[in-house]
């Protein structure tokens, strides 16, 4: 018999990770709850039709009651919400059922459900992959596909529950990878929540400092766009993360704070060779990082290309990745002041569709811009 699956949220990442099942077991069951309709988002309510629709979903459930036939559970609502769910399934689950969360804070829940009777049921769970984009429209079965997961068993986990959940994530093509709830919590404040702190803060401090005709909005390029590209991820969920893991992302912000008043002690005459080691050291170690796993900014393969200002030279480029079986994972026209002329920015699923695509278009003369 398939396994039965059962979902409490059911946004990008719980979506992806539906779809990623019903990929990998197209015979599963999958149940989705669906909160009280007096308080549950038209949007939320929508999505969970769309995935019914598409066959990803097989029931429907406003009552918690309906997950205790499930093999595994997945908390997939934010951070502070997942513990209240938590803590309603302790009475309903059957005894060999996993229950795990996808949330970014790690420590609050498991500290919780170490005081539970389901404490032996309960992994922790962080897919370190995502996107700005939110809701299940924007879900994608192969999100998780070369991306770490990670789990973090408390002591009372039973160990082979461990080896299934483990087995699961390889199901999915995502890498699993075991560690303590606080190591995670301080790996990722450092290297997702200080990060996404800092975004938002650049984003602001446009914002505040822009002139009445919005002259920096409109001159920011694709540089500014890069580094705050996360900015536009959930704000409920980023208010979520700040409350759960405030002691964490206090101790990195203060290392980063350190650093820029180093780094402004550096912008003096004297100082030019301190200030050239500085973007050296930076430019070396952020080269080193490994382009083969997705982390929490996940990979990306893409190219920017001069393309002819006539009619049908975006068909031509499609039709002539098409004709040699180059997939494309998106595509679109790059409206700023980085290129002089118009520019089509192509990104690709993985590396090899990127360097293949790279020697088709230079043998038929385009001009190509890699970052």
């Amino acid at each position: 018999m398939e396994d039965t699956y059962g979902f409490i949220g059911f946004g990008l990442i719980g979506g992806s990770i539906a779809k990623a099942i019903k990929k990998a077991k197209p015979d599963c069951s999958i149940i989705a709850y669906q909160p009280d309709h007096n308080t549950i988002d038209s949007h939320i309510e929508n999505s969970l039709l769309l995935a019914k629709k598409e066959c990803i979903i097989q029931i429907i459930t406003t009552s918690l009651e309906a997950f205790s036939c499930c093999d595994i559970i997945f908390l997939c609502a934010p951070v502070l919400s997942n513990i209240e769910y938590l803590e309603k399934l302790t009475t309903i689950v059957k005894p060999d059922c996993i229950i795990t969360d996808v949330g970014s804070v790690k420590g609050n829940i498991c500290n919780v459900a170490s005081s539970l009777s389901v404490c032996k049921n309960f992994i922790g769970g962080h897919p370190m992959t995502g996107s700005e984009k939110t809701g299940y429209e924007n879900a994608k079965e192969y999100l998780f596909e070369n991306a770490f997961y990670i789990l973090t068993p408390n002591i009372d986990t039973k160990p082979e529950f461990l080896t299934r959940l483990k087995q699961f994530v390889q199901s999915i093509n995502a890498i699993p990878v075991i560690l303590d709830a606080k190591e995670h919590d301080n790996i990722v404040a450092a290297i997702s929540h200080v990060p996404h702190i800092i975004a938002s803060s650049l984003v602001s401090m446009i914002k505040d400092n822009d002139d009445k005709n919005h002259t920096m909005l409109s001159l920011a390029a694709g540089g500014f766009k890069d580094i705050t590209r996360i900015a536009s991820s959930s704000p409920i969920m980023w208010q979520n993360i700040c409350l759960t893991n405030k002691e964490s992302i206090q101790t990195f912000l203060t290392l980063y704070k350190d650093t820029i008043d180093s780094f402004l002690q550096l912008l003096v005459p004297e100082k030019e060779k301190e200030l050239l080691h500085f973007f050296e050291n930076a430019k070396e170690y952020r080269d080193s990082i490994p382009a083969s796993v997705n982390g929490i900014l996940s990979k990306t393969y893409e190219l920017y290309l001069d393309i002819i200002d006539e009619s049908g030279a975006i068909a031509l480029v499609a039709s002539l990745l098409a004709s040699h079986k180059i997939s494309i994972k998106n595509i679109g026209i790059i409206h700023n002041r980085e290129f002089q002329d118009g520019v089509l920015r192509i990104e690709f699923y993985d590396i090899i569709a990127m360097e293949q695509a790279i020697v088709l278009f230079q043998q038929h003369n385009y001009t190509i811009y890699e970052r």
